[in-house]
């Protein structure tokens, strides 16, 4: 868990946090609240009447149903980072300036996975992919599994979540390519623009470190892309059935997210070192050769 403690390791943690990661996270989350404001969208926007659920086949059933899952779990996503980065208890003033600040982000982005939810639910509804029952059904058997991020590390934390960012909005982007149906179309473009909104704040925080600590953040990322895992992937059973079924249907792969990583490091190269960042990007083409 990414909560504070007593031990050494957690206060030289706690010592690293600067004043400027502090003000780039504020800045990047009134950012987040201020665009999010200015390009609103609700489920009285979607043109429900113009469903054609006969352009769907099988697998897309199978998608929707799955991306459906993963957008409804925001109740456990949210419940742990507000646990990994809390504001209340025994840290130090650094500590809950960054936790406070980063709260002012995770609320905005919690309402927009709320709301892909809900608008994945009614889209099932809507197109007779299930009915009210067996929907709510589903949706409590994987939404009550827990979820937890094995990274100690909040850099660790922001790194995994810049490339969970990333691979979602470039899927949703892929899946609307590859489909014909309207208003599923529709609700992806809408959906892939708040998850671009969503990597952007990260983007900015993990710059924010790269301009600062280099080289640890190199060392971090490493360490987070030789482990990382879609947010399902162990959580619910049918996790890599179903991605199959999504590299079948749309040609995605969710390291292609890890490219966008390793562009944003190349900025740094006066910075960092031609060796490491080319060292780097090395490593990252190993990475998404792996099984």
């Amino acid at each position: 868990m990414l909560t504070d403690n007593a031990t050494a390791e957690r206060g030289a943690v706690e010592a690293e946090i600067t004043e400027s990661e502090i003000e780039v996270i504020r800045r990047s989350a009134v950012t987040t609240v201020r665009r999010t404001a200015e390009h609103p969208w609700s489920l009285s926007d979607v043109n429900w009447s113009e469903v054609r659920p006969e352009e769907l086949t099988d697998d897309d059933h199978s998608i929707v149903r799955f991306i459906t899952y993963v957008e409804d779990h925001i109740p456990a996503f949210l419940s742990f980072n507000l646990t990994a980065f809390p504001t209340t208890g025994d840290m130090s003033t650094a500590t809950y300036h960054r936790n406070r600040e980063y709260a002012r982000f995770l609320f905005a982005w919690a309402n927009d996975e709320e709301k892909h939810a809900s608008a994945l639910s009614e889209y099932q509804l809507v197109s007779e992919m299930a009915d009210e029952k067996s929907l709510a059904a589903d949706l409590a058997e994987v939404g009550r599994q827990p979820f937890s991020m094995d990274y100690e590390d909040p850099l660790e934390a922001f790194l995994y979540l810049f490339m969970q960012e990333k691979a979602t909005q470039l899927f949703y982007q892929h899946y609307r390519a590859a489909l014909s149906e309207p208003v599923l179309q529709q609700l992806l473009r809408l959906m892939a623009r708040d998850e671009a909104r969503h990597f952007a704040f990260y983007s900015r925080v993990i710059e924010e470190s790269l301009g600062r600590a280099g080289s640890k953040t190199l060392s971090r990322a490493k360490d987070v892309l030789s482990t990382f895992q879609m947010p399902l992937d162990g959580v619910y059973d049918g996790y890599w059935r179903l991605a199959l079924k999504v590299v079948d249907r749309v040609g995605h792969d969710h390291t292609e997210a890890y490219e966008a990583l390793d562009k944003l490091v190349r900025r740094f190269v006066n910075t960092i070192g031609t060796p490491e960042v080319d060292d780097f990007g090395r490593f990252v083409k190993t990475v998404q050769k792996m099984p």
